[in-house]
């Protein structure tokens, strides 16, 4: 199971680089997978990692603020716990950070992607069941009074999302 997710949740506009912390880099390189499920996790973390729990929190935290990590969380295989489709939408540019945000605000949505294309902003929507997805496609159609693509998967292939960050 993935545990830190990339890129930050809505379009990133900032290229600004920020120094990380001996820790911060410890997280980023060992948490992607084998994030602990336990009561705490963050205290099974600073444990594992020769710290605090309130050192970790706050180096997450941190991390989250400045975009380098979007959210702390499960990746699920959605074909075995509900509804999903790849979504994109032709969002006017002068639009086109309110309309991100207006969809990264939808539970539903984990993250979107602005793409150098006609349809600019794609994103993918999970929901319970099919009907929950079309109603929240519906509702995002009628909030942005845009069209809503959906590309739904016809065939799986299993990708690892997690990396090795480079930090030298």
């Amino acid at each position: 199971m993935s545990a830190l997710t990339y890129p930050a949740s809505t379009l990133a506009t900032s290229t600004s680089v920020i120094e990380l912390s001996a820790l911060e880099k410890a997280i980023l390189s060992n948490y992607q997978k084998g994030f602990p499920l336990t009561p705490r996790p963050f205290f099974t973390l600073a444990s594992q990692l020769g710290c605090t729990e309130d050192e970790v929190l706050s180096c997450l935290q941190r991390l989250q603020q400045n975009g380098v990590i979007s959210r702390i969380g499960p990746v699920f295989n959605h074909r075995r716990a509900g509804a999903s489709t790849l979504a994109a939408l032709r969002a006017p540019s002068e639009q086109l950070q309110d309309i991100a945000e207006l969809i990264s605000a939808y539970d539903e949505v984990n993250h979107n992607y602005l793409r150098e294309h006609d349809l600019n902003l794609w994103f993918v929507v999970t929901a319970p069941d099919a009907d929950h997805l079309d109603a929240v496609i519906r509702n995002m159609e009628t909030a942005t009074g845009l069209k809503v693509w959906r590309f739904p998967m016809v065939r799986p292939y299993h990708i690892d999302l997690g990396f090795r960050p480079d930090f030298d």
